[in-house]
């Protein structure tokens, strides 16, 4: 591909190679095979959550008002969504930054002809396959538990390619923010909150209607309604399309952000 001749920093890190690229994730799948603890603690997480909260609280709560569907069945949609959202945006978090500042796995390939933005396609490429791994294992579960109670769960899948697509690339644009470990606080002031209230637990109707727009503008909350929606059996063409709308925005815009400043970092 062609790049532009302002500088050669500027054209390393506007051009990216899918040949580059695949060798990239390649590395990443080899190091994930070889342990599957971090995958099954993916796993293991949202189980959790649906077996204490969904079976737990739904006891008490039983069917869902206005959604009409047992409680379990209300949460282990929303819980899938959160559970791509914390794989894809830990791994290119938490598990990038590792590679800036510990490994300096990156300080042995900017000297290749590998680009900045190839390492920052990768990388996300990686957290969203990662991502689906660890959603098809909990969709499996779900279905275990006999809480699949419409085939439109199964669109749960591509849903959840596109929700860890945009985290990932959220995540990789957060990252190249940070200044130490210290910063990954500042991470969960704003992800625990968003977990809490973007409707995982509870319709968007619990809410007083001055502040539905405030959740609805929530990256998991469209993340929430693209997975959860089908899986109840209900496509409300209008809302969906809203939500995948959304989130390719959201992630396209943060890819911007994280190719630019990922290159300028790496290239310093």
């Amino acid at each position: 591909m062609t790049t532009t001749t302002l500088s050669p920093a500027v054209g390393r890190t506007a051009s990216w190679a899918a040949g580059r690229v695949s060798a990239l994730i390649e590395r990443n799948m080899m190091i994930y095979r070889r342990s599957i603890t971090p995958l099954a603690f993916g796993l293991i997480e949202p189980v959790m959550y649906l077996l204490t909260i969904g079976f737990g609280v739904g006891t008490l709560v039983g069917a869902v008002p206005g959604v009409n569907v047992r409680y379990p069945a209300f949460v282990a949609p929303a819980i899938l969504a959160t559970t791509v959202m914390n794989t894809a945006f830990n791994q290119t978090t938490f598990g990038v930054f590792l590679r800036i500042k510990v490994d300096r796995t990156y300080e042995a390939i900017v000297p290749t002809p590998m680009t900045p933005t190839d390492i920052a396609v990768g990388e996300v490429a990686s957290a969203v396959i990662n991502g689906l791994l660890t959603s098809t294992g909990f969709l499996a579960a779900v279905a275990l538990l006999g809480l699949a109670v419409s085939p439109g769960i199964l669109l749960a899948v591509p849903a959840a390619a596109l929700v860890g697509f945009a985290f990932a690339a959220a995540g990789l644009a957060v990252t190249t923010y940070l200044r130490d470990f210290s910063d990954f606080q500042l991470i969960q002031l704003v992800m625990l909150p968003m977990y809490l209230f973007a409707t995982t637990f509870y319709p968007l109707t619990t809410y007083p209607g001055w502040l539905r727009p405030l959740i609805e503008a929530l990256p998991l909350y469209q993340s929430i309604e693209l997975i959860r929606e089908p899986a109840l059996g209900r496509f409300p063409a209008a809302a969906l399309l809203i939500a995948i709308l959304y989130l390719i925005a959201f992630g396209s815009a943060a890819m911007v952000v994280a190719t630019r400043r990922l290159g300028r970092r790496l290239l310093a």
